[in-house]
């Protein structure tokens, strides 16, 4: 059994947070792995299931960010399950908008959902950072995390949700690096750091400057040296230069 959890705050006005994406990320897999819908327990939101054959529970605390590792390490000691049985989800300032990186173990980072799991589950789990960016300056840094996603961050944010959803039966499995360039490659923009247009059947669109160089260049036909058209203008020409 696997416990995948997604960190965040509980109720309506921190839904939109930046800090609430790992509860986006988890919400996103139980949509897409067709789970069960959610339930009170362990101090949580939980849903259960099979996913890619694997029995996981899937828990968003209702603790409050700070005291995570509370709810999760109730449900770690109910099972009887160790860190290496916990993938958790969480929001990372040190990553670009939209980047991913899983590791076993390491620091909290300033991040005090991590300081409280570590705490109380111990530190060798794997940690699904999702970059979120940083906004320049720490004392920008609160305001940041606890504002909502801009219209503008749905660009990368709905495909990276999408793709961490498709993907997450590598987690399951223990292929993070799979899992990690499944991810990267989805979000990866083609050429001058634009995403291609495509059309419904998957193929590029092409600019009007790659068509017109895919075009044969036409050429203007040569006038005739001889014949009864050129005789004539020969005369032509020559009784004007007599003139």
């Amino acid at each position: 059994m696997l416990i995948i959890a997604g960190l965040g705050n509980p109720g309506k006005k921190y839904a939109g947070h930046r800090h609430n994406i790992g509860f986006m990320a988890v919400d996103e897999i139980v949509r897409r792995h067709g789970l069960s819908a959610w339930r009170k327990k362990f101090q949580s939101e939980i849903s259960e299931g099979l996913l890619d054959g694997e029995t996981v529970l899937v828990m968003k605390p209702q603790t409050y960010m700070n005291e995570s590792g509370r709810a999760v390490g109730e449900a770690m000691r109910f099972y009887n399950l160790g860190p290496e049985d916990l993938v958790v989800f969480y929001d990372e300032l040190d990553l670009v908008p939209g980047k991913v990186r899983v590791k076993t173990g390491g620091g909290a980072g300033g991040h005090n959902g991590i300081r409280s799991l570590d705490a109380h589950c111990g530190k060798d789990y794997r940690r699904v950072r999702l970059g979120i960016g940083h906004p320049g300056s720490k004392d920008r840094v609160t305001g940041h995390v606890l504002g909502d996603f801009a219209k503008a961050d749905r660009d990368w944010l709905d495909p990276l949700l999408d793709e961490v959803a498709r993907s997450a039966g590598l987690l399951v499995k223990g292929d993070d690096a799979g899992f990690m360039n499944k991810v990267a490659l989805s979000l990866r923009p083609e050429g001058n750091g634009k995403p291609v247009s495509k059309t419904q059947s998957g193929t590029p669109v092409k600019k009007q400057s790659d068509r017109d160089q895919d075009r044969p260049a036409t050429r203007k036909p040569a006038l005739s040296k001889s014949g009864p058209m050129a005789e004539m203008l020969s005369r032509l020409l020559g009784k004007k230069d007599k003139d």
